[in-house]
Formats: structure tokens, C-alpha cells, sequence
């Protein structure tokens, strides 16, 4: 059984609802999720994990959320090896142009991203589905 971290951080709740439906997916496929706020999470703990979804809504400029999700991402990204990484988030204004900085960011890391989800504001149906169609991906 695949074990998946679903890692976030979310300012409005909405990312932290695409997590919950994230680990839904996971479970509904098979595998096990552990759903965990980036503050509360243990970079020593990333070998007990098969894959991981990480979940950031865009703030600011089109930028991950700078004081706790960033220091996390700058510090781990190099530490996923081939393991299946997907990243998630919400956002409210322009295009989604964060996304795309970070998925960069990740494959210039050598990062394993199979996929992304961005969702405009508060996920609906389609984005609860989409949601749980990443976690399935990871397992």
C-alpha cells in the first residue's frame, strides 16, 4: 500500500479542501494519506512516505505563501528523489502563473511532478473531482 503525504498550507481553506479531497483520492484508490500542515511537518519524516501531493494557493505576485510554505519547499525540494511528487492549489486572481513557477522550479530540482491542480476559489464538484483524481495519481 502507497503511503502519501498530503502536505499544505492554506490562508482561506480552500487548499486545505483540495487536501482533504486529495487524501480522498488517495484512500479511494488504495493507498494511505496523511494530510499534515506545512508548520507541522517533519522533513525527517520524508523517507516514510512512497509519494507526496503539496498544496500552496498562490499569494502575493503569483508566488508560493512566503513565511511558511517556501522556507519548507526551498528546503526539501532537493530531498524527493524519484518518489511521485503532485502540487495543488487555489487561487482568486490572474491566470495561475504560480503553478507554473513552481512545477519550473520543481523540474529544475529534479523533482518527479506528475501532475497539478489549480482550482479557482473554493473547490466545486469539478474541482473535488479533480482533486481526488491527483491523490488516485499518486498511489
Amino acid at each position: 500500500m502507497s503511503k502519501v503525504a498530503v502536505i499544505y498550507w492554506s490562508g482561506t481553506g480552500n487548499t486545505e479542501a483540495l487536501a482533504g479531497f486529495v487524501a480522498d483520492g488517495v484512500s479511494e484508490a488504495g493507498g494511505e494519506a496523511d494530510v499534515v500542515q506545512v508548520s507541522d511537518f517533519d522533513k525527517a519524516s520524508l523517507a516514510s512516505y512512497d509519494a507526496f501531493a503539496l498544496g500552496c494557493p498562490a499569494m502575493g505576485s503569483e508566488e508560493l505563501e512566503y513565511d511558511e510554505f517556501q522556507p519548507f519547499w526551498d528546503d526539501t525540494k532537493g530531498s524527493f528523489g524519484e518518489k511521485k511528487v503532485a502540487l495543488f492549489g487555489s487561487y482568486e486572481w490572474a491566470e495561475g502563473e504560480w503553478m507554473d513557477t513552481w512545477k519550473a522550479d520543481a523540474a529544475d530540482a529534479g523533482v518527479n511532478v506528475v501532475d497539478t491542480l489549480i482550482v479557482y476559489d473554493a473547490p466545486d464538484a469539478e474541482g473535488e473531482t479533480q482533486a481526488k483524481a491527483l491523490g488516485a495519481k499518486l498511489v
